[in-house]
């Protein structure tokens, strides 16, 4: 069983305040590439998903804990894993790391959306078996 998919990012100009240091939102950009690209890695575009399933995925929550900055030039890692996927929601467990470091850690509640009329639905079954793989073990497992 894997519980987590791994996506490199380096720190840009771009990504950092005027003392080098990652602007406190570019945390949460960082954590949605990394789903983005999981969920490619695992051949479920958001494209095909809206056009074949009628189903989006939209943030309902993030919560983040920031615990060390990374700065300019970092090469960090974006961990992503999933604690559970219930009828319309998935919440992904992840964490933002410079080597063995932990930088920030979240946990992002995405729900499942109707991509013609952006109300609550199921979780595509091929989205639901695609991730089954990836739960993280639950108390009691």
């Amino acid at each position: 069983m894997k519980t987590a998919f791994t996506f490199p990012v380096r720190v840009y100009y771009e990504d950092t305040d005027a003392g080098g240091v990652v602007y406190h939102a570019n945390y949460l950009k960082f954590m949605e590439r990394a789903r983005s690209e999981w969920l490619s890695h695992l051949d479920l575009e958001h494209g095909p998903l809206a056009e074949e399933h009628d189903a989006l995925f939209v943030v309902r929550a993030a919560k983040i804990e920031y615990l060390r900055p990374a700065r300019l030039s970092d090469a960090l890692t974006v961990d992503v894993a999933i604690g559970q996927v219930r009828r319309s929601t998935i919440m992904f467990h992840q964490k933002i790391c410079r080597g063995d470091e932990v930088l920030a850690t979240g946990e992002i509640a995405v729900v499942a959306v109707s991509a013609s009329g952006f109300r609550p639905c199921a979780v595509p079954a091929p989205v639901v078996a695609a991730l089954q793989p990836w739960l993280l073990p639950q108390p009691g497992d």
